[in-house]
């Protein structure tokens, strides 16, 4: 991560191999809940599905806090049903909600309907009490530029990313993804208190110097919206 020129105000959180990584973000997440726990009668943990955050997820799911007061929720979700592979609620569920997190709050995200339009209302109200602004929120990118599931080809990218977006979920149908999918939409991703990168892999650290180096063309790569002032970046080989 040295050679990557960041942008000010993002900090440099790289570390030697993916475990190390892990625990220093579950370090940092669980610490910034505890503070916000002092604070607020409820805290907030948006996370991201994939491979890379599975580390992740079991060093938080140890961390000392009351985790009864937490709400968990996805950034964003594939069209599937919780038992399907692809199913980012069951990696969530299966490897997050264990151990002392197991007595936190799953909003789900995935919610009846055979779209995720027939379903938006449902998740909406399954957010309804969801306190904003969030307060913790841990971010993917994949080598397209998206996160969440801001796609660079999904026709709805324009209205999840426009900043005035009263919605705080969005359909999205990219053309490359074999599932639909509802995610978070860009205002209240924007607003998180603590926001963190969590990435993996020589693949990832090119992409993201792709992404700072035209930072002005947010829609062409979507994650250049999250690249300013307070970002951590928890990068591993």
């Amino acid at each position: 991560m040295s050679d990557v020129g960041l942008p000010k105000g993002v900090s440099d959180r790289s570390g030697e191999n993916p475990d190390e990584v892990a625990r220093n973000l579950a370090d940092a997440v669980a610490g910034f809940l505890m503070d916000r726990l002092k604070e607020a009668p409820r805290a907030s943990l948006v996370v991201s599905g994939g491979s890379t955050p599975l580390p992740f997820f079991k060093a938080l799911s140890t961390r000392e806090l009351d985790w009864s007061r937490v709400d968990v929720l996805l950034a964003d979700e594939r069209w599937v049903d919780a038992d399907n592979d692809a199913s980012n609620t069951r990696l969530v569920k299966d490897n997050l909600l264990q151990n002392r997190a197991a007595s936190a709050r799953f909003l789900s995200l995935k919610q009846s309907g055979a779209t995720p339009a027939d379903g938006l209302d449902r998740v909406k109200a399954e957010l309804a009490d969801l306190a904003l602004p969030l307060d913790v929120l841990i971010l993917g990118m994949g080598n397209d530029g998206h996160t969440a599931s801001l796609f660079p080809d999904a026709p709805e990218l324009a209205y999840a990313m426009d900043p005035e977006c009263q919605d705080i979920v969005a359909a999205t149908t990219p053309a490359s993804q074999p599932q639909k999918r509802i995610t978070l939409t860009w205002p209240p991703l924007r607003d998180a208190r603590f926001t963190a990168l969590h990435l993996k892999g020589e693949d990832k650290l090119a992409t993201l110097e792709r992404a700072i180096s035209e930072p002005e063309k947010i829609l062409e790569m979507p994650v250049r919206a999250f690249l300013k002032p307070g970002l951590q970046v928890f990068w591993s080989p």
